[in-house]
């Protein structure tokens, strides 16, 4: 059931609101700007490594054995990461389970609060707000404190039944045929299977002791589970799902060093490695690579400009605020100005992006200078000619004279 609550906020707060924007707007704006300027700096110096990378490296058929030759060098090979050591998890029944990897992870049901809001500007410059709140039970990575829920029926509602950590163990010792894998590219390795669960009658007290009393400890699976049913969860359950990564094949390109391996050190200091699943050739490894670091610039890019728009709208937020006395010409006000803040954002953020490049990128940095340019002279024009329409007097109307009959 939702929870509705209505509030009404005056003119001068909402002005005060306002100029409290102004100032973390213009901290968005700024902090938006540098990381423009610094994801292009980071996705062309990435770039330039894999590149690099790609140049030195030299593929590798058999690396069952130790070749010392090949000290110094960047190798990419493919074979199987294993491992005779074995994982325990001695609180949840795991034991000597022969893996990579062995994880904890940690889920509480727990009701969520949801808002949802809806504002009506009054005459005069006050606003009503209806809040809507709804409670939905979920599983959940962490408790959630309900004791600042709007609905007295779910406030203080959320409990848990036990607190637990979640957890990572590797391996220490994983070979890659005579090569001994480095921690850094061990917890590279993927891969998901369920850890075989064995809860002794003491493991199994001991968990009851950390959940209460009256608590239940259930396995199902790879699952330990506190609670009743675990079909039928109830606010407070908690389970814990235990899995381990097996020995694999793999790929990887890094650097040899000695019997292990370390990352290359490319000349612009960037660093570079990388571990594939499977067996994936030198080629395919690179260009997955250098897929990510495109995606990787573009998500950057776009957060960043929707970033600087906001921070302008919320810089020039004051004028559509200062009209709120009248609604319908703070409307027309504020459509004006989101229409303005988002072809100035992304003119600025295209500048910004041209003039990284300028220093990175200048062939490719002018061509995007230039359009970012047009853009910002095509506003300012644009602008111009809805202020000399806005003054210009009315154009007087010709009347029709009858001629006489």
């Amino acid at each position: 059931m939702a929870f509705t609550k209505t509030t009404t906020t005056g003119y001068g707060t909402r002005v005060g609101n306002s100029l409290k924007g102004m100032v973390v707007g213009l901290i968005l704006f700024v902090v938006a700007t540098g990381a423009l300027f610094w994801n292009e700096r980071r996705s062309v110096r990435t770039a330039e490594a894999i590149a690099e990378t790609q140049t030195v490296t030299e593929s590798i058929p058999d690396v069952s054995k130790v070749d010392t030759g090949l000290n110094g060098k960047v190798i990419h090979a493919s074979a199987r990461a294993d491992t005779k050591d074995q994982l325990t998890d001695d609180e949840f029944g795991v034991s000597g389970a022969v893996a990579i990897a062995l994880n904890r992870k940690v889920e509480y049901y727990q009701y969520e609060e949801k808002a949802t809001k809806k504002s009506k500007d009054n005459l005069g410059g006050s606003e009503t707000t209806t809040t809507t709140y709804t409670y939905d039970a979920k599983w959940v990575s962490k408790p959630i404190d309900s004791s600042q829920f709007e609905d007295p029926q779910y406030k203080g509602k959320n409990k848990v039944l036990a607190t637990v950590e979640e957890k990572k163990q590797y391996a220490k010792d994983v070979s890659f045929g005579g090569y001994k894998l480095p921690p850094f590219l061990i917890a590279e390795i993927r891969g998901s299977e369920a850890a075989e669960v064995k809860l002794s009658s003491a493991q199994r007290e001991a968990l009851k002791t950390k959940a209460g009393v009256d608590a239940q400890v259930n396995v199902n699976g790879n699952v330990v589970y506190f609670g009743k049913n675990s079909s039928a969860p109830e606010i407070g359950d908690v389970r814990v799902t235990l899995t381990k990564v097996m020995p694999a094949e793999i790929s990887l390109i890094a650097k040899v060093n000695g019997s292990t391996f370390e990352e290359y050190v490319a000349k612009n200091g960037n660093t570079f490695s990388r571990v594939n699943m499977g067996t994936v050739s030198k080629e395919k490894m690179f260009q997955e690579a250098q897929d990510e670091n495109d995606l990787i610039t573009w998500i950057i890019r776009g957060v960043g400009a929707l970033l600087v728009i906001i921070g302008l709208r919320a810089m020039l937020g004051l004028v559509p605020t200062l009209l709120k006395v009248v609604p319908f010409l703070s409307s027309v006000a504020d459509v004006g100005i989101t229409l303005v803040c988002f072809i100035g954002g992304l003119a600025w953020s295209f500048l910004i992006i041209a003039i990284a490049w300028l220093f990175y990128r200048p062939i490719i940095g002018v061509p995007l200078l230039i359009v970012s340019v047009a853009g910002i002279v095509w506003l300012r024009s644009l602008a111009k000619k809805k202020k000399a329409a806005a003054l210009a007097p009315p154009v007087p109307v010709n009347e029709t004279v009858n001629p006489p009959q």
